[in-house]
């Protein structure tokens, strides 16, 4: 089969099993089932078998998890491997240019070496004019090559300045939503990893909230994946407004997000948490295509603050409670762990 035939082929089939098993098409779908058909991936491969033998189709979130843990680390990988043979090539042909230069100046020594030899008493001016275009001529030899290996390093500087910034770029890309800008799920937990370990260690206070849409697979159903993707960035721009300083903010599952504040105490933090839930409540989705009003969004929070012996799960489970809590109460509010027990690690002044 030539190539463009089995390429041709491969998609079909991709799109076969996106109409089959996915509630949805978006691009990130179709390039998972399109490695899926390819077999590259046999651990992609593995997790969709095992996902399908329990459920009948892959959700948005499902889709969203396979592809951040099998194709967007690949991508992550490859372009690594690109920019890593890059500065290998610039490095070799630097050392080449230092080599270079190096055998120069060793070559000047020798001339030198054999100017002084020459330097007899009583030269006539005929030889005493050979020796001077000689040393002239090895001065400008060494001149040349050294100004060449100064330029080539400034060009190398700049390249290895533009490599950097390439990987600076795919790291980014490998922690954010592609939809929402925002902190993907990876990018997430390392932050919240990190952040329990240092407020636990240091006694310093750290809130958890965690949010999700409210009746959003009904948008997703009634309205179309589209429709939902609008609703996932208006959540996102919502939570972007009302940051606190030194917050993360991500989207870690389909509708769920989660905003990481650190140095705050709960006042503050339910205090920003509210705000967020009258951003999005206070805003009216609109059908693009036609303009038409689809309603009103709203969300459910749940806070939780870090407590002495809490983990980033521990913390994660409480703050997940609380946002169920708010949801047996009706939806479209906030509840936190301010009343439970236990006391909290420490108070924001």
């Amino acid at each position: 089969m030539k190539r463009v035939d089995r390429t041709i082929a491969i998609g079909e089939r991709a799109w076969e099993l996106m109409r089959a098993y996915a509630r949805g098409a978006s691009p990130q779908s179709y390039e998972l089932w399109y490695t899926y058909v390819t077999g590259l991936r046999p651990r992609l491969n593995e997790a969709v078998k095992s996902h399908l033998s329990e459920n009948l189709f892959l959700a948005a979130d499902d889709i969203d998890r396979l592809y951040a843990a099998h194709i967007g680390t690949m991508a992550l990988s490859e372009e690594t491997d690109k920019v890593g043979s890059r500065l290998l090539m610039e490095m070799g042909r630097v050392i080449n240019l230092i080599e270079a230069a190096a055998g120069s100046t060793s070559e000047y020594g020798v001339s030198l070496e054999a100017i002084q030899s020459n330097l007899q008493p009583g030269l006539e001016k005929t030889q005493m004019k050979e020796i001077v275009e000689t040393l002239i001529g090895a001065t400008r030899a060494v001149a040349a090559s050294n100004q060449e290996l100064e330029q080539r390093l400034k060009i190398s500087r700049g390249e290895v300045e533009s490599l950097h910034k390439v990987l600076e770029e795919v790291r980014t890309e490998s922690l954010t939503d592609a939809l929402t800008g925002l902190a993907n799920r990876k990018h997430f937990e390392m932050t919240l990893a990190a952040n329990v370990a240092h407020a636990s260690a240091e006694r310093a206070p750290l809130i958890l909230t965690v949010i999700d849409i409210d009746h959003f697979k009904r948008f997703n159903d009634t309205y179309g994946h589209l429709t939902g993707d609008q609703v996932l960035r208006l959540v996102g721009a919502a939570m972007r407004e009302h940051v606190t300083v030194g917050a993360t903010l991500a989207r870690f599952g389909g509708e769920e997000f989660a905003m990481l504040a650190p140095g705050i105490g709960p006042g503050e933090a339910f205090a920003c948490a509210e705000k967020i839930r009258r951003n999005v409540m206070g805003r009216e989705l609109l059908k693009r295509s036609t303009g038409e009003s689809l309603g009103r969004v709203t969300i459910s929070l749940g806070l939780a603050e870090l407590r002495p012996g809490d983990t980033a799960t521990t913390l994660l489970e409480r703050a997940d409670s609380c946002m169920y809590r708010a949801k047996q109460a009706g939806r479209n509010a906030s509840f936190a762990d301010w009343d439970l027990d236990e006391p909290p690690l420490a108070s924001a002044a």
